[in-house]
């Protein structure tokens, strides 16, 4: 197991096989879909696709989503993380900021905890010169995460047919950011 972040309530680390029934938990939900073209999975075998997916981004660019668990329970709370981003808009790729968690664990901070931790590691670790982000334009929670963990406001695109809100943050914009604390 690969860990790369540990905070006091959280780890996070490489996605393995064994977390199957934690992805088939978060992808099955319609909620959790609400904003993400709303197909849910409704197998076990989709939930191993999805696994194998992130798995080869690993292998592929060095970096992917990680599984988000609780440090006092093991329960998988869900995913977050960085991944090199080459379909979502079509003029450039990017290293892209996001996460998704089970229903039971919204509201809590975690994902605001692992955004910032993330950024942390794309900026720190990595050596990222900018990281971007994502989120429908009506899915206000995840807007409201992006702006707090710093990313800013660029512009709409349209994805899929529907628009979403795109965020960038430079390097040296997250240092200044930093600095304050």
């Amino acid at each position: 197991m690969n860990i790369h972040i540990e905070t006091e309530r959280l780890i996070i680390r490489d996605i393995e096989e064994y977390d199957v029934e934690g992805i088939f938990k978060l992808d099955s939900d319609p909620d959790v879909h609400e904003f993400l073209g709303k197909q849910p999975i409704t197998t076990i075998e989709q939930a191993r696709e999805v696994i194998d997916y992130i798995r080869n981004q690993y292998v592929k660019n060095g970096i992917g989503r990680w599984a988000v668990i609780d440090k006092k329970t093991g329960d998988f709370i869900g995913w977050s993380g960085l991944k090199y981003e080459d379909g979502i808009r079509e003029a450039f790729n990017y290293y892209d900021l996001g996460y998704r968690f089970r229903k039971e664990y919204w509201g809590k901070g975690i994902a605001t905890e692992t955004a910032i931790e993330s950024l942390r590691y794309g900026f720190e670790k990595l050596n990222l010169k900018e990281i971007g982000a994502a989120a429908d334009v009506h899915h206000t929670a995840s807007n409201k995460v992006l702006k707090k963990a710093g990313l800013k406001f660029v512009e709409i695109f349209d994805f899929e047919g529907d628009p979403h809100n795109f965020y960038n943050l430079r390097k040296s914009e997250w240092l200044e950011l930093t600095s304050r604390y």
